[in-house]
């Protein structure tokens, strides 16, 4: 497929400070995550709230804070909205977790925390913490090894690990490990650096994941139920020190990423369109890349990256989220950062 054409940029909000994630309420309003720790509501005509009352308190150290934010697949009935976020421990550490409460007159109530990443850490680093509802109604969560690197080849944690959750946060029965006494049962896959990019596919209820390499080997992979991905043992990257890791080829017992990168793309946030508006981009998936300060746009075609390309928007993209306007909607990774609508370019 040719190129994309120009794409129009429209400020929604600005003023947010390092905004991470979005989501849609049924009245077209957004909610967005600020990293320091606030939830806000914006309008579609770019009114901006005080923050939401009833969130969490995080972590606000480095990559930790509020993180992900996504609404309850009965949310009309319900009104549950999930927040992910980077939640304090002892001593100064912190944990990925994620939790609910219900948005009641514009705040949350109730909020609780539904699961937590074991053990704490102390750092800053690699939180991961995407939330994605798959078909069969569960909650998936992404995490990172927080920066531990081997502890993502230990299942006994869930460091570097995908996990798969009811929506009350308790273990489903059918996941691949439990009644495995050395294996956490709350695990999916694991074998991850950090992700920071969820989505399933609609058109076939596949998940996919974009995930942070060390120097170069970002990775795109399909998520198959207990599989393991490799890190550190393999990578298409190489060490921060420059020393070498084996090609994931070279372990055929490890599942391979579907596409990799080098240079990095630098993945946050992942989306698949299905309006009206980009008609040639109906079933592509929309990645944030922060590296390369854009959107990257994929064609996928049975498990395969058909066509590829980088739509620049000149800033770090942290989120991309389709609308049901049938618009594309970013966040910019910036301490003043903003909402933006991408449309088509009119011209003169």
């Amino acid at each position: 497929m040719a190129e994309t054409g120009p794409v129009g940029l429209f400020r929604v909000a600005g003023d947010l400070e390092r905004p991470w994630a979005m989501t849609f309420l049924p009245d077209g309003r957004m909610l967005v995550t600020e990293r320091p720790g606030r939830l806000r509501i914006i309008t579609p005509d770019g009114d901006v709230s005080d923050p939401v009352a009833g969130t969490p308190t995080v972590y606000a150290q480095g990559q930790g804070g509020l993180l992900d934010v996504a609404l309850d697949p009965d949310f009309a009935s319900n009104q549950y909205v999930y927040l992910s976020y980077a939640r304090p421990g002892p001593d100064g550490s912190a944990a990925t977790a994620v939790g609910r409460g219900r948005m009641v007159d514009d705040s949350i109530e109730g909020f609780e925390a539904l699961f937590t990443q074991e053990p704490y850490i102390t750092g800053p680093n690699h939180f991961g913490s995407r939330i994605a509802f798959g078909p069969d109604g569960m909650l998936y969560l992404t995490m990172g090894e927080r920066f531990q690197f081997d502890p993502a080849q230990d299942p006994s944690n869930h460091l570097g690990a995908l996990v798969r959750l009811n929506r009350d946060g308790s273990i489903p029965s059918d996941n691949p490990f439990v009644g495995d006494a050395s294996v956490q049962d709350a695990i999916w896959s694991y074998g991850h650096r950090n992700v920071e990019s969820a989505a399933f596919d609609p058109a076939t209820g596949y998940l996919w994941i974009a995930e942070m390499g060390p120097l170069g080997g970002d990775e795109l992979n399909r998520i198959e139920r207990g599989a393991n991905y490799g890190w550190p043992t393999v990578s298409w990257g190489i060490n921060y020190d420059g020393t070498d890791t084996p090609d994931p080829t070279t372990r055929p017992d490890f599942a391979d990423a579907t596409k990799w990168w080098s240079p990095v793309i630098s993945p946050s946030g992942m989306a698949f369109y299905v309006g009206s508006v980009f008609p040639d981009w109906t079933g592509s998936a929309f990645i944030g890349s922060l590296s390369r300060q854009g959107v990257v746009r994929l064609e996928i075609d049975g498990g395969v990256v058909t066509h590829e390309e980088i739509l620049p928007l000149d800033s770090r993209i942290r989120e991309v989220e389709a609308g049901p306007d049938g618009y594309l909607y970013v966040l910019t990774d910036k301490n003043d950062g903003s909402l933006l609508r991408m449309a088509p370019f009119a011209g003169e």
